[in-house]
């Protein structure tokens, strides 16, 4: 199908907190659609209800949104306006979505969005960090060695020369934890930001070295929602000079194998993206 025969499936943003939060453009969109998909039509029911938006809502999210796509797809076909929300800020942002929006391109449809709030773009800009580049990477694995290995791909790659802001999403009650492991991969001193219940009444951005952040959650239960920003490496950072330094002295002696488990337990990486490294270096040599 065509965008000019078929119907149009527009992706709206609704508030992250605050329920002053939306556009008239965004009102008007949900008003005319003929039908609105909700991360969870409870939580969107008091938005919708705000502003006097009677629409038909039907659930959409990870669990259904693959079986539910060829009937969308249909409605579309038929002409029909289809609009998406998730429980708060904009839609596919860790938020469902994303596999709807590929299967409308697919199909040659016509996918547009009203902006609007976005919680990772407003922590980034409060958070007093360089606003970019920044790499969003929703949430972390929950469990600990999951979320450690998660991080030291990232801190790998700040090695081979990435310089951003990252940031993330968490849920409170991971939210020491989480900041631990920043600390143990990044650093202790690397500056960073907790941003939490942004547009809300109790808003609040907390500053500091991730370190001391992780300890005063530690000893201060959060509540709410949170966003994690992690300022990038300094400009005297020596991680890549320092694996590239200890590899080639490690493998002076050791077989590539042998160096990598060495040095991997040195620069704090996983074992493997150090033998990727030292495998480069090797056929440099060569």
């Amino acid at each position: 199908m065509s965008s000019h025969d078929g119907g149009i499936l527009t992706l709206v943003a609704t508030p992250i907190g605050n329920m002053g939060d939306i556009s008239t453009r965004a009102v008007q969109c949900l008003n005319e659609a003929d039908l609105i998909l909700c991360e969870d039509t409870r939580t969107s029911a008091k938005l919708l209800q705000a502003h006097g938006i009677r629409t038909r809502t039907c659930p959409l999210h990870d669990h259904n949104e693959q079986e539910r796509i060829p009937a969308l797809l249909e409605l579309l076909n038929e002409g029909r306006r289809i609009a998406v929300i998730s429980d708060a800020g904009t839609p596919l942002m860790s938020d469902p979505g994303y596999r709807l929006v590929r299967a409308v391109i697919a199909g040659g449809g016509h996918v547009t969005a009203v902006p609007g709030a976005n919680a990772a773009v407003m922590a980034l800009t409060l958070s007093g960090l360089p606003p970019h580049p920044f790499l969003f990477s929703g949430f972390l694995p929950p469990r600990d060695t999951a979320r450690r290995e998660n991080l030291s791909v990232l801190r790998a790659a700040e090695q081979a020369g990435l310089c951003a802001t990252l940031i993330w999403h968490e849920a409170p009650h991971r939210l020491a934890d989480m900041l631990a492991s920043l600390a143990a991969v990044f650093g202790p001193d690397r500056p960073a930001a907790v941003a939490r219940e942004l547009t809300k009444r109790f808003e609040e951005v907390r500053r500091g070295p991730v370190g001391e952040l992780a300890q005063h959650y530690q000893e201060h239960a959060p509540r709410g929602e949170i966003t994690v920003i992690l300022g990038p490496p300094p400009a005297d950072d020596t991680g890549p000079q320092d694996l590239d330094t200890h590899l080639r002295e490690a493998l002076k002696s050791l077989s590539i194998k042998d160096a990598a488990s060495l040095v991997a337990g040195i620069v704090n990486l996983p074992r493997r993206t150090v033998y990727a490294r030292a495998l480069e270096l090797t056929r440099a040599q060569d």
